[in-house]
């Protein structure tokens, strides 16, 4: 069967369990994400996983598809959550989601075990939601709603719940206002900014793989993330 005629489907990770939260939350979780180094049971699992992963994949290059089903269930929300980060539109990123897949499947061939799945499979993602990003440069979008999939926006905001505000209309009011002005600010900045943007503080990357991600040295991920930061600032004390 051609890769065309295949589909992976989100399955429990889909559409209906993304959670969607507002800027400051994620870039609060961030935060707490990336200031804190793995501990050597977490750095032993992740070794250990890497080794699965290889061995998945060997198996996948000699004809096994089951063993590709099952890099796409590890990955598989993973890779959801971050295009709907990037590209905050439900039907984009399960496009982008079932390309990604398709895209290893048919390049799987071309692996060559110098970095981990995860990043390998991570540069299929952002490289597509950079295209997506681009061609949707042209269009005005709001940036506080999303197409669901009967074809109806919805909006983002309205979904975000936080129950520490739910007794004080007024916190809930400024958290929204707040989410709305970042949301704003990230869609000023160029596709690559944004991306290596929310990749380090959403997504906890380290520069030097945000770097092979996008084809680039770890020094001009740097230079890219310190411009998103400058613009990012400004706008917000504009806005």
């Amino acid at each position: 069967m051609g890769t065309e005629a295949m589909r992976w489907n989100a399955g429990p990770a889909g559409m209906g369990s993304v959670r969607v939260e507002s800027s400051a939350a994620m870039t609060k979780a961030a935060v707490t994400r990336t200031g804190a180094r793995l501990t050597p049971a977490q750095m032993e699992a992740r070794a250990q996983q890497r080794l699965e992963d290889d061995e998945l994949i060997r198996q996948a290059q000699a004809g096994e598809r089951e063993a590709f089903d099952q890099l796409v269930r590890r990955y598989d929300s993973s890779v959801l959550r971050l295009a709907m980060h990037m590209l905050q539109n439900e039907q984009d990123a399960q496009d982008v989601h079932q390309e990604a897949f398709l895209k290893a499947y048919r390049h799987l061939s071309n692996f060559r075990f110098e970095c981990s799945f995860y990043t390998w499979l991570y540069r299929i993602v952002t490289n597509l939601c950079l295209d997506q990003m681009r061609r949707r440069k042209s269009r005005r979008e709001d940036a506080a709603t999303f197409v669901d999939q009967e074809g109806g926006e919805m909006d983002l905001m309205a979904n975000v719940q936080d129950e520490r505000s739910g007794a004080n209309p007024a916190r809930e009011l400024e958290r929204k206002v707040l989410s709305r002005k970042i949301q704003a600010a990230l869609e000023k900045l160029t596709p690559r900014e944004r991306m290596v943007f929310e990749l380090k503080h959403y997504q906890g990357l380290k520069l030097r793989v945000i770097g092979d991600m996008l084809h680039t040295s770890e020094e001009t991920a740097k230079n890219t993330l310190f411009r998103a930061t400058r613009k990012l600032r400004s706008n917000l004390v504009d806005a």
